[in-house]
């Protein structure tokens, strides 16, 4: 596994602007139901799930600080959805633990420090919205007020709605809706703007920073790269049931290997046969791309290990060198290097895969 900072369970920063207290933590809620000091919102310890000959958690380990939001990424069958299921004690582990806010599943559940949303199960047919939330407000000891509810998911247009008529991204908004009602402190999403079109997404993380802001903690799992780049303090790769990155953004992004100088060559040098064979030779730089001649001069992609050492090198052959950007790898780039590397080093560890891509778990 690759870990990029202090992931265990001495971790106790928050993130993105998030309040924290003296210790480093985020303060409770206002309901006074937070983490004791030095607690763990979430804390896995070696979990393992399998169906069968099929591996879906492979020892996973993972440590969550009250305040942070934790994206958990993956191709199919890396084994987050079968993780979110463990987490929330909706399955079994074959081996290890979990605990939220040091109880057990079940035990915080019922307490409402937690809210759910998950993938499967639908929505009561012929109810509408405002009825369902308050049935739900029902089961919890602590629940917000229904109207509020509706406030914060931004639903209250919904409220008189049957259920059985809202359109598939309406009904993921209904879901969250429903995961807010016992004011919880811990938030577990999985895959939670799937059915959404762009403007839906974009109001639901609106709605869910917001939540967040209070100091509060949320895990979760999702196939768009962009929305863990956006959201989250800290990204979690998985990758056939096993933890193969966790770190910041930035650090996993870091993983891809350097960053890129993008520039236009004078038109001089870009004429020059052996400009290619020079720049390749500039210290820094592992990979040159160069693109057709066009009447501004010649488009260069510079791979590097180092940039700045680059691209000092670059400006003092080439003076005349223009249009320059230097970018970081992104995220999808890293996501893309560790779980190939890692699919590829279990295939030559097992001499084949087995059938877990077959499980969208």
């Amino acid at each position: 596994m690759t870990t990029l900072h202090a992931a265990s369970r001495e971790r106790t920063t928050t993130g993105k602007g998030r309040p924290t207290t003296a210790n480093g933590l985020a303060p409770t809620t206002p309901g006074g139901r937070g983490a004791p000091a030095g607690g763990l919102a979430v804390d896995l310890t070696a979990l393992r799930k399998t169906y069968g000959a099929t591996v879906a958690v492979d020892h996973v380990d993972l440590a969550v600080a009250p305040g942070e939001i934790v994206a958990l990424l993956g191709p199919n069958g890396a084994g987050k959805s079968t993780t979110v299921d463990l987490l929330l004690g909706l399955d079994r582990p074959d081996t290890g633990s979990a605990r939220i806010f040091g109880l057990p599943p079940a035990t915080a559940c019922a307490k409402g420090r937690v809210g759910a949303m998950l993938q499967s199960g639908g929505l009561p047919g012929e109810t509408t919205v405002s009825e369902l939330v308050h049935l739900m407000r029902a089961l919890y000891p602590r629940a917000l007020p229904g109207g509020e509810v509706l406030a914060r998911a931004r639903i209250a247009d919904l409220a008189g709605r049957r259920t059985n008529e809202l359109s598939g991204g309406e009904t993921q908004r209904v879901r969250f809706a429903l995961a807010l009602v016992p004011d919880p402190d811990l938030l577990v999403l999985d895959e939670p703007t799937a059915a959404m079109d762009v403007e839906t997404r974009k109001t639901f993380w609106e709605s869910m920073r917001r939540w967040a802001d209070g100091g509060r903690t949320a895990l979760f799992a999702t196939h768009y790269l962009e929305e863990a780049d956006a959201v989250a303090d800290r990204v979690v790769v998985l990758c056939r049931g096993r933890v193969v990155a966790d770190g910041t953004t930035a650090e996993v992004k870091a993983l891809a290997g350097g960053r890129t100088i993008r520039c236009t060559l004078p038109e001089t040098a870009a004429a020059d046969p052996d400009t290619a064979t020079a720049l390749g030779s500039l210290p820094g730089v592992r990979g040159v791309s160069i693109q057709d001649q066009s009447v501004h001069g010649r488009a260069v992609s510079l791979a590097c290990t180092d940039s700045d050492l680059a691209l000092r090198a670059l400006l003092a052959g080439w003076p005349g060198t223009r249009d320059i950007e230097v970018r970081g790898a992104a995220l999808d780039d890293a996501f893309l290097a560790l779980t190939a590397t890692n699919h590829d080093a279990a295939t030559d560890h097992d001499g084949a895969t087995n059938d877990q891509e077959e499980i969208d778990r």
